[in-house]
């Protein structure tokens, strides 16, 4: 019989948005282990790649602001940003959607499952990656149209790997889930929440470090590094918890409008504890 006590990663039954975000916080406690050591690898790109772009932009560290003029630039800057965290949570959210199913069905999935490729359908998740990209590329750079985006697509990862639909039918699956409820709303605030959060611990680090005269942040390319070094060490906890928060949301939406709690319920316990019932099972 699962845990589904007040310590249980994901209980079976529709949560609160209070319980949602704890159990995010669960999920990545227990696949720390995996998700993390991805979410540095993930977010040391993320901070490559924007580089060239900041010095075009004159983004200065350690807010990447620019006072230069050249706003259309910058931007752009923050247009690819978004767009590559939009990336990044998506190619987390594979694993931290098989995490999170193995968790609803009441055991903690190994390292091992995690890792593995069979059954992970990775590539349909890579191919959708560069679409969703460019959808959250060109919602950023049309400004407030990035909520829409970002709370729309969380679900892609978990509509492929959970629900097994087809790569085509990722995107609009994911937009059907997002529409009901509150889903898109706790998507947009959980991401709102842990982006004062890193940003606040990563300028913190930065702010330390040249308060105490740690390194010498006098030389522009050293304040540069240590910038990228403080902003890719919170992101590569914040990506996967974002991720994790993506699983729950996904689930909670079945519980709450497909049945899948009564469906695990009324299933014998054996297929229970191999797999969850798929989109119209």
């Amino acid at each position: 019989m699962p845990d589904v006590g007040p310590t249980a990663v994901l209980p079976r039954r529709p949560l609160t948005v209070g319980e949602l975000l704890d159990s995010a916080v669960l999920l990545l406690r227990d696949q720390g282990r995996v998700l993390v050591p991805l979410g540095v690898l993930l977010a040391a790109g993320e901070q490559l790649l924007l580089y060239p772009l900041r010095r075009l932009a004159d983004a200065l560290p350690p807010v990447w602001w620019s006072d230069s003029g050249v706003f259309p630039l910058w931007w752009q800057l923050l247009a690819v940003g978004a767009a590559a965290e939009a990336v990044i949570v998506l190619l987390l959210g594979n694993p931290a959607a098989r995490a999170g199913g193995a968790a609803l069905l009441g055991r903690r999935a190994t390292m091992a499952e995690l890792l593995r490729p069979a059954g992970a359908r990775w590539g349909v998740t890579l191919l959708l990656a560069p679409a969703v990209g460019l959808l959250m590329l060109i919602a950023a750079l049309l400004g407030p149209a990035w909520l829409v985006g970002y709370g729309l697509l969380g679900s892609v990862a978990a509509a492929v790997v959970l629900d097994r639909v087809p790569g085509v039918s990722a995107v609009p699956r994911a937009a059907r889930v997002a529409v009901r409820g509150r889903a898109a709303a706790v998507r947009l605030l959980g991401y709102l929440g842990w982006w004062v959060l890193r940003v606040g611990l990563a300028l913190g680090l930065f702010f330390g470090v040249e308060s105490l005269h740690l390194v010498d942040l006098g030389d522009p390319g050293v304040r540069v590094a240590a910038t990228m070094l403080a902003f890719g060490a919170v992101n590569s906890v914040a990506y996967p918890a974002l991720a994790c928060l993506d699983a729950v949301i996904h689930l909670d939406v079945r519980m709450r409008t497909e049945g899948l709690d009564i469906q695990l319920a009324r299933t014998p316990a054996g297929l229970v504890a191999a797999h969850l019932p798929a989109v119209g099972r």
